[in-house]
């Protein structure tokens, strides 16, 4: 597995992935388009993607304009073999590198994402919209699990 920096070049593989999650799907494809991704990944904040022999299994999103976790997706292939907890690592590392406000993210009740999000030490502080738990994390948690 390579871990690297997302670059614009990375983009139709990023929607690749993005379209083959099978929870927090989008329902219409259309909403997450290939100039959002460049925004966020280039002028926002900052990707990260996760590569098999060349192949996009994975990739997270950190945006700092709205101190949010835009995207952490894997393809359901890879799920359970690490490639999510090392992107949030390196997603969270650089997050906090930048600013110390807290960052905060939404995902699905019910979900693997709010499982996951719990067990690395996300708060979940109430709901974002009606249909997605919100989660924060803040600089001095984030510096607790990991100094």
């Amino acid at each position: 597995m390579k871990f690297r920096q997302a670059t614009t070049a990375d983009i139709p593989q990023i929607q690749v992935v993005r379209h083959t999650v099978k929870e927090n799907t989008l329902s219409d494809p259309g909403l997450v388009t290939d100039n959002d991704c460049e925004i966020f990944i280039n002028q926002r904040g900052r990707g990260w993607v996760c590569e098999v022999d060349g192949l996009l299994v994975g990739f997270a999103i950190a945006d700092l304009q709205d101190n949010n976790i835009w995207a952490l997706f894997i393809r359901p292939e890879f799920e359970g073999k690490g490639v999510g907890r090392h992107l949030h690592s390196l997603m969270l590392e650089w997050y906090f590198s930048q600013t110390q406000t807290t960052v905060w993210l939404g995902t699905a009740p019910g979900t693997r994402a709010a499982v996951f999000y719990r067990k690395a030490g996300w708060t979940e502080v109430g709901m974002h919209g009606s249909r997605e738990i919100k989660f924060e994390m803040t600089y001095e948690d984030w510096m607790k699990q990991h100094t």
